[in-house]
């Protein structure tokens, strides 16, 4: 005999319950249940007749059917077998059976197939890797139409000096263009989510720029974990100072390049950071200035300044990752 539902537990549990399907909150299950907001998802999204979309997450399949409607193909990734088996029973024996790929698994640890273009409601616990993830897949697809937290997609199109701009702002916008496309109330969720969302839409640049990823975001993880702080205090952390002379001895020994004597990693490091400048707005003079790179902040440093910081560091043998 199935267990009483206690009062307590709300209406959306009770229809849950009805249908037979119960939410994982572990795998952040959250479904979209409004059609107009899978409507507006959709046409937003400009799916091609011959386009191959990723859906991750793909639940009961209230998205994954208007896109099987509109694309070649849709590659499925699901990890939760429940939702799979319903997923499957809607499409068995029509039409879209044929188009539809399904992968099973936590989308992390998969190697993605082939696809042009990306459409989701992202379970949020993934949201950051997944779009790394996506952003360094390859060969690169055409633009992702996501949904995540509302703080979340705020964060993602952050502008430096904004309260919201952190290493996630930054290491995204150096590879995609990334907009608000559209607010979505947690009201149009089963069942809802303690938060508001956003659809996001990124589109990757194409090509990508030319420098190595792992030593940016080794960069921009010493520069923001303490993002108010100048650049020198970021570098005089002492885990800092150690990777960047283990970095240094490495590079030495892989271009046979003697270690100079009375090597002092510190007192390069400074001399880097003072001694080099880049043209920075003076709030209290409201002018553009030569500012040495020591004297930077993160939370208002745009990618151009960061760049400009990897270079010159490269250019003294110091690397990040």
């Amino acid at each position: 005999m199935p267990k009483v539902i206690k009062e307590k537990s709300g209406k959306v549990q009770r229809e849950v319950f009805r249908q037979g399907i119960f939410f994982n909150k572990d795998f952040g299950q959250h479904i979209l249940k409004n059609p107009n907001i899978i409507e507006s998802i959709i046409e937003k999204s400009a799916i091609r007749p011959t386009d191959v979309v990723l859906e991750i997450g793909s639940g009961t399949g209230n998205l994954t059917i208007k896109l099987l409607e509109k694309a070649k193909k849709v590659v499925a990734c699901e990890v939760d077998t429940r939702m799979v088996a319903e997923l499957q029973k809607r499409v068995m024996g029509t039409p879209m059976q044929s188009k539809l790929q399904i992968l099973i698994g936590d989308v992390l640890k998969k190697e993605l197939p082939f696809f042009n273009l990306c459409v989701a409601n992202i379970p949020y616990q993934i949201s950051s890797p997944l779009v790394f993830k996506l952003l360094l897949h390859r060969p690169l697809f055409r633009c992702a139409i996501l949904m995540f937290q509302k703080e979340f997609a705020e964060r993602l199109v952050a502008k430096p000096g904004s309260k919201d701009y952190c290493r996630l702002s930054i290491n995204t916008q150096l590879l995609a263009r990334v907009d608000l496309i559209l607010k979505v109330g947690k009201n149009n969720f089963r069942p809802p989510p303690q938060v508001d969302s956003n659809v996001v839409r990124i589109e990757p640049i194409n090509p990508p720029p030319p420098i190595n990823y792992q030593e940016w975001d080794g960069l921009t993880r010493i520069a923001f974990v303490r993002k108010n702080k100048t650049l020198s205090a970021a570098f005089k952390q002492s885990s800092v100072t150690e990777m960047m002379e283990k970095n240094y001895k490495i590079h030495c020994s892989l271009h046979n390049v003697p270690l100079p004597e009375n090597f002092n990693v510190k007192e390069r490091i400074n001399n880097i950071l003072a001694n080099n400048f880049v043209e920075d707005y003076d709030e209290k003079r409201q002018e553009q200035k030569e500012c040495p790179l020591g004297e930077l902040r993160a939370r208002k440093m745009d990618i151009d300044k960061f760049m400009r910081v990897l270079q010159v560091f490269n250019k003294e043998g110091f690397h990040f990752a």
